[in-house]
């Protein structure tokens, strides 16, 4: 690999890196691949050619990871592919087209009149002072707004849900988009709608981890068994106390099936049976059912034998 080196030393050159990539693209991208650009962008500065091979012996990485963080970095709008090459985007240029590009979805008169709001301008010093130590990039601002206006949601529900990606260590816009639409589907609102949802989803993590442990369960729950036990607590409105009678019923079987005990419990559902009292009342009529059809049973059979015990004494005289 051939450098050819600019006026200056390699003692006294420095390599530039705008502090809009700290606060856009630093945030959500893997280390590995951060380490392939500023190389990359090391490299931009010389007349230099250098091939995938050369980049992952350089970096100590593996040839695919390399190739991955260059078809990011391309997604990106960062690297520019070209006849020859590969060429730098200018990182300010990009954010610069951000904010004068107007998007599709939101007009521009409803961004001005939301800038003008006094308490979304608060929330959005509060975002910027919380999470992003002052230095909150302007794109920022613009998505945020979007939000509110996408969404419907609050000022302080706003603020908690970065917060909520804060405490996760996602702060991007991909996790912060996904969580949102996530609480947009449950019609998540005001902070009283968000307060009532953690309550819900708390109630159900308890849920989950006490049928887990009762189930003596060495693995995870899958996502297929959560969705069971929502139906059950959401839909059927059943408590860990009518559940566990279901459990204690599947525990009879050789393997632990969730589909068992749904069936189980939506037939108790369907049946109306909605207290403990209902439930067991219903399975004691399902014991005494079942003793009377042995007791008949026995009795037929017993008839049968002493029919052909008569029928042998006939032939014996």
């Amino acid at each position: 690999m051939k450098l050819i080196a600019n006026d200056k030393s390699f003692l006294f050159s420095s390599t530039e890196i705008p502090d809009i990539f700290f606060t856009e693209y630093l945030p959500e991208t893997k280390s590995e691949f951060v380490k392939v650009y500023f190389y990359i962008l090391f490299l931009s500065k010389y007349n230099t050619e250098i091939k995938i091979n050369d980049l992952s012996k350089t970096l100590s990485l593996d040839f695919p990871t390399v190739q991955d963080a260059i078809k990011y970095w391309e997604k990106q709008g960062l690297l520019i592919k070209n006849p020859t090459g590969y060429a730098l985007a200018n990182l300010q240029e990009i954010e610069l087209n951000k904010l004068y590009n107007p998007k599709i979805s939101l007009a521009p008169e409803t961004i001005e009149k939301n800038a003008e709001n006094q308490y979304r301008a608060k929330v959005m010093d509060s975002i910027n002072s919380q999470f992003f130590s002052g230095t909150m990039s302007p794109s920022w601002y613009a998505d945020i707004d979007l939000w509110f206006e996408k969404y419907g949601f609050d000022e302080q529900v706003m603020l908690a849900l970065f917060n909520y990606a804060y405490d996760n260590r996602a702060l991007h816009r991909n996790y912060i988009q996904t969580v949102a639409d996530a609480w947009y589907k449950e019609n998540i609102k005001t902070f009283n709608d968000l307060d009532l949802y953690f309550e819900r989803r708390e109630k159900i993590n308890i849920l989950k981890k006490n049928i887990a442990k009762k189930l003596n369960l060495s693995r995870n729950l899958t996502a297929y068994d959560e969705e069971y036990i929502l139906k059950w607590h959401e839909t059927y409105h059943y408590n860990l106390n009518i559940i566990e009678i279901a459990l204690k019923k599947s525990a009879t079987k050789n393997t632990i099936s969730f589909e068992y005990i749904d069936k189980l419990l939506s037939d108790w559902h369907e049946k109306g049976l909605t207290t403990i009292s209902d439930v067991n009342t219903y399975l004691d009529s399902l014991k005494t059912k079942d003793k009377k059809t042995k007791q008949i049973k026995q009795i037929a059979l017993e008839y049968t034998q002493s029919t052909f015990d008569n029928w042998d004494a006939l032939y014996d005289n």
